[in-house]
């Protein structure tokens, strides 16, 4: 049976297919050739590169290799190399390399990069046997991106099996399976992580009233004071007067806070504060198909961008939830160990996001060694369908909703004042409860990102990652006393950061938490002047910051705290409003005329929330900062129309207008970068609070080829807004 099998291959001309000859049980099995054995050695090779897993399932099916009819030869050398090599660029496929293997449906494996590059020319046949492939490779350019940039598609379609975040295989362990946690029981404490190379934390965390240790500072953090104007009357009496403190953060590996000392023991150490980070990920039945593919793409470039150092854990979630794999490092063996694992991911059941968080919150809770820096990361397309949520109803009953019903008590300090795990949540989708998100989000102190194009899901968690992945400063309190002592303070605007007054008005605080490199923060102070006339100066107040570094763990005290001061004149003269505050007092309107605008639109008075939203746009384009065309008020302005656009009816707000309307309040609270719309974008404009290793991680999502990342650039500085050209042109639209 076997020989007229091959005498109609023959006389077919299909000597080249790759077809299975079946073989009568008497037929003796042909003695294999040398080109044939090569070949079975490299698809053997291939397959194991892609799925160790899976490599036993892989060969179930026999079937017979044939030699290339293409005009390639394969190089003659040793089995070990021969069964390595791409077809295309005849280059060894060694491990540790760093490019992604495709292997096609006829089961021959090339360079990921040559193979796109050979189908971007037409070429949808296999190089070596000439079979037409119905699945392709294929690099399709990426809707809005600039400059031309183009995204991988690692299939033509998404598809849930269709991920080709690959890393190479390594071998360093000398072969050894590794385990998996995909199966099995889980164990009743989340106690397994990965140890670090410090000892295990077991002493509770100090608290900023009381710090064990001090390392005094000049000029690592920058902070700087301005007054509303330089000075008022002598004989003029005022309740509002603005003072803007301004706070920025050091950059990223420029550390001037520690001795020789210690510098020469952390030069083998992390030049930035390592992570823990837990993804808890929907898996549930609305995510089949694309979403499902685009969440693993993007996770694959989470995985492949944490450093040695950093731990991480996935959390999948439907109607129940588990824990794919503890908390590990994500050394290469690592990194393959969870590729597998979320490579693995499918979708099914309902959607039980309080399941989910919960397992997350305890993977850090019961941890036994600590990175320094902590966060979830929680995505979802869906409304929660086992607990109470809907996404009508005041921002406070959300609030209390989400911390009764969704939030656990791990995620809060044991005061319950106090953040310990921000959760940056991630609507996917249309169809999430964006109320409820924000909820999550606000009250564990993370951001709310709006997800509404399917392509830009690794974007935003590449922005994400990349503050996270820059930490310099933590458990940063600001303190405010006032120097004179007849002033009092009338208020503290600090958005979602936790502020206090002294019983007497004389000093206040505000606990901000975490800042990533270069992140800036403002906050305005509001103080009752008296009617002076006694001298020509006031001093006003004076600023103190208290911080812990983050790989040091020690205290950082800004002891040369700085003092602002305003003249007190007999006579009026032309004052100067400050821009600083005035684009600050333009970012505070419009952040309140967004959650007014909410407001209306949740009562369904979708009129009156597009007045307040065109009110509020007219008044900032009046302001001093509109005139001096700052790229904030651009910004604000732009936004205030994308959101006046978005509540045209009711329809187009319950689509996307309140989880737009929810993300752009969650970045003004905290002052955080979060993605919404285009906002990930180089030329859009609507951004704001992106720092530099936002910037550097987006672009390399944006460019990279999956599997075989970009070289790392140089960080540069973050264009948070468009240059002068674009906002010019662009200008007329928003009416600034």
């Amino acid at each position: 049976m076997g020989s007229k099998w091959r005498k109609l291959k023959l006389s077919l001309s299909l000597n080249t297919a790759c077809l299975y000859v079946p073989r009568a049980l008497d037929d003796p099995p042909p003695p294999p050739s040398p080109a044939s054995a090569s070949a079975a050695r490299r698809l053997s090779d291939a397959a194991d590169d892609l799925s160790p897993a899976g490599r036993s399932s892989f060969f179930r099916r026999p079937r017979t290799p044939t030699p290339s009819s293409s005009g390639l030869r394969l190089p003659k050398s040793s089995p070990k190399s021969s069964k390595r090599t791409c077809a295309i660029c005849l280059n060894t496929m060694k491990p540790g390399e760093g490019h992604a293997i495709f292997t096609a449906e006829c089961s021959h494996s090339f360079h990921f990069h040559c193979i796109t590059s050979n189908v971007k020319h037409g070429n949808q046949v296999c190089p070596v046997c000439r079979a037409k492939w119905k699945e392709i490779p294929l690099q399709k350019p990426a809707s809005g991106l600039p400059n031309g940039r183009s995204r991988i598609d690692p299939l033509g379609r998404a598809q849930d099996d269709g991920w080709m975040t690959v890393l190479p295989r390594n071998r360093l362990d000398g072969g050894r399976p590794i385990s998996s946690h995909l199966h099995g029981p889980e164990p009743s404490r989340f106690d397994d992580d990965e140890p670090l190379d410090c000892e295990p934390d077991s002493s509770e965390e100090s608290t900023l009233g009381t710090p064990d240790v001090f390392n005094t500072s000049f000029g690592t953090m920058e902070v700087k004071m301005y007054p509303e104007v330089p000075a008022v009357l002598r004989s003029t009496s005022t309740d509002k007067f603005n003072v803007l403190i301004h706070i920025k953060a050091p950059q990223a590996n420029k550390r001037q806070d520690i001795s020789e000392t210690q510098a020469e023991s952390l030069q083998t150490q992390n030049s930035r504060a390592p992570i823990d980070l837990v993804t808890v990920l929907d898996v549930s039945g609305s995510m089949a198909g694309s979403k499902l593919a685009l969440l693993k793409r993007a996770m694959g470039f989470v995985i492949q961008n944490l450093g040695p150092s950093d731990r991480l854990s996935v959390i999948a979630f439907s109607s129940t939830a588990r824990r794919l794999f503890p908390l590990q490092r994500m050394t290469d063996i690592g990194r393959q160990q969870a590729l597998q694992a979320v490579n693995s991911l499918t979708s099914n059941g309902g959607t039980n996001i309080a399941e989910g968080l919960k397992k997350g919150a305890k993977v850090l809770s019961d941890r036994k060694c600590k990175n320094p820096v902590g966060s979830i990361i929680l995505l979802s397309d869906g409304q929660d369908t086992y607990n109470v949520s809907s996404p009508g109803g005041s921002a406070a009953s959300h609030y209390r909703r989400a911390q009764q019903c969704l939030l656990p008590l791990a995620i809060f300090q044991k005061d319950g004042t106090g953040l310990q795990i921000p959760v940056h949540t991630f609507g996917f989708g249309t169809d999430h409860d964006a109320a409820m998100m924000h909820s999550i989000a606000e009250a564990s102190g993370g951001t709310f990102s709006f997800i509404e194009a399917e392509d830009v899901i690794q974007d935003a968690f590449a922005q994400c990652i990349g503050g996270l992945l820059s930490v310099v400063v933590q458990e940063l309190q600001v303190k405010v006393d006032c120097v004179d002592p007849r002033l009092q303070f009338s208020s503290i605007k600090s958005g979602s950061y936790r502020s206090t007054l002294s019983s007497d008005k004389r000093a206040g605080s505000v606990d901000v938490g975490d800042l990533y490199a270069e992140e800036e923060r403002d906050f305005l102070v509001t103080i009752r002047i008296p009617v002076d006339e006694s001298g020509h100066e006031l001093s006003l107040l004076k600023v103190n910051c208290v911080y812990r570094d983050p790989i040091t763990k020690e205290f950082v005290s800004m002891e040369e705290a700085s003092e602002v001061k305003i003249q007190r004149p007999e006579t009026a003269e032309p004052l100067v409003v400050s821009m600083e505050v005035d684009r600050q007092l333009n970012r505070l309107r419009a952040a309140e005329a967004m959650a007014e605008a909410r407001a209306a639109a949740e009562r369904g008075d979708m009129a009156a929330a597009v007045s307040i939203l065109e009110n509020c746009r007219r008044v900032l384009s009046e302001t001093v900062s509109a005139r001096a065309d700052d790229r904030l008020c651009t910004s604000l302005c732009a936004e205030l129309k994308e959101m006046q656009e978005r509540m045209a009816n009711r329809r187009v707000y319950e689509a996307s207008g309140r989880a737009y309307v929810l993300s752009g309040l969650s970045s003004h609270s905290w002052q955080r970068a979060t993605a919404r719309g285009d906002s990930t974008n180089s030329n859009s404009l609507v951004q704001a609070y992106q720092t530099p290793t936002m910037v550097d991680m987006v672009t390399q999502s944006q460019t990279m080829i999956l599997g075989n990342p970009m070289p790392r650039r140089k960080l540069r500085q973050a264009l948070s807004f468009p240059g002068p050209r674009l906002r010019e042109k662009k200008r007329a639209d928003y009416g600034v």
